[in-house]
């Protein structure tokens, strides 16, 4: 029977106008007040941690139960409906009279996305929204995107430590993924430092973008990157040995067991702690400490057959990550096959339909499927 599995944390309605082919890809061309836009239509899909990692864990084949809150609104009704398509709307938290969480993603052909985001009920989840019996059995615990849940940041993470502290104390592994920060509204002054300081310990896979990651732990270094950048992609311009090892040394002095940090569409590095310290990961997740231990590596991104949207393709990378290692696969295979769905999602519009299985994956990357250089 497969193991357990909990996709937990924020929950949203992605909305992504789609932009016709051709013409002007400037932003500044295309966003001045007043000027009309005709657009292909829409693509309308559940976003967040807990629909695009969750549901792609259970594409992959994965036992998985997802708990988010919504709204009782008419997008929430859009994101119930969604959920029970897949058979996961169970775990579903509806907070009355509030309104669900969505984004409108501007995914301009040739420039990075732009989000426009409202956290709605992801603000109010609290720890006791995940109940004891859901925790019973669970291999896995995964909790996705505290900095847009207001109250998973605030007094230092109090709430997410509790969260955290509850899973594992319930005998789940818990991985933990992270989102990014907007400086100026109140989760830019929150001390991530210190969050992380009180929440690395109690993950056992600890799966950040390197962005995200360097801004919570080491600011003064991101700035050099943006300034470095120079309004490119930061992760253009980063190497892995001198810009993000750094961050992992970081992480590992933190109590990281298994971390593995997303650089974009450069790829992903990885680092594993000792095999004593992998110990200590729940039995239930049936990891090979001895295999996995010691580990550390820059795993390059498979070239994908187009690039239309890097909508979910982080959270898609992870959901693969997660499902292989609990399927009992070798850190290895577990990296290039995160990899592998990474290069599949961007080849949708929305983070799911581009998926394929683990199987069919493993094959073309037996194949020779060509890696960036």
């Amino acid at each position: 029977m497969k193991k357990k599995v909990i996709s937990a944390g924020h929950i949203c309605l992605d909305i992504t106008p789609v932009f016709p082919v051709g013409g002007s890809h400037k932003v500044s061309d295309l966003l001045k007040p007043g000027k009309l836009i005709n657009m292909e239509a829409a693509d309308v899909h559940t976003g967040g941690s807990v629909s695009n990692t969750g549901l792609a864990m259970k594409i992959l084949g994965a036992n998985v139960s997802l708990a988010g809150k919504i709204g009782d609104d008419a997008f929430g009704n859009l994101v119930k409906k969604t959920l029970e398509d897949y058979g996961a709307s169970d775990g579903l938290i509806v907070g009355e009279g509030e309104s669900t969480s969505y984004s409108v993603i501007l995914a301009i052909p040739g420039i990075d996305r732009i989000f426009l985001h409202h956290n709605g009920a992801n603000n109010t989840f609290l720890a006791e929204d995940i109940r004891d019996t859901e925790l019973t059995d669970a291999a896995l615990f995964h909790f996705g995107y505290p900095p847009l849940m207001r109250k998973m940041y605030l007094e230092e993470g109090a709430e997410l430590i509790k969260l955290l502290k509850k899973a594992g104390d319930a005998g789940a592994a818990v991985s933990l993924d992270l989102a990014a920060v907007d400086p100026s509204a109140e989760v830019g002054q929150a001390r991530w430092d210190k969050i992380l300081e009180k929440a690395i310990p109690l993950t056992d896979f600890f799966v950040p973008s390197v962005e995200e990651l360097c801004y919570m732990l080491d600011r003064e270094r991101f700035l050099q990157w943006q300034e470095r950048a120079a309004g490119r992609d930061i992760t253009e311009v980063l190497d892995p040995e001198t810009d993000i090892r750094p961050l992992a040394d970081r992480c590992m002095e933190l109590g990281a067991k298994v971390l593995l940090i997303k650089c974009g569409a450069p790829g992903l590095y990885y680092r594993t702690a000792p095999k004593e310290t992998l110990e200590k990961i729940s039995s239930r997740a049936e990891l090979d400490c001895e295999a996995w231990a010691d580990q550390e590596g820059f795993e390059k991104s498979y070239v994908p057959d187009q690039v239309l949207s890097g909508t979910g393709a982080g959270d898609t990378t992870i959901a693969a990550f997660l499902t292989a290692m609990l399927d009992g696969y070798s850190l290895e295979d577990c990296v290039h096959l995160a990899a592998a769905t990474g290069a599949s999602c961007v080849a949708a519009y929305d983070a799911l339909s581009g998926l394929k299985s683990l199987d069919e994956l493993k094959k073309r990357i037996d194949a020779g499927w060509k890696k960036y250089e």
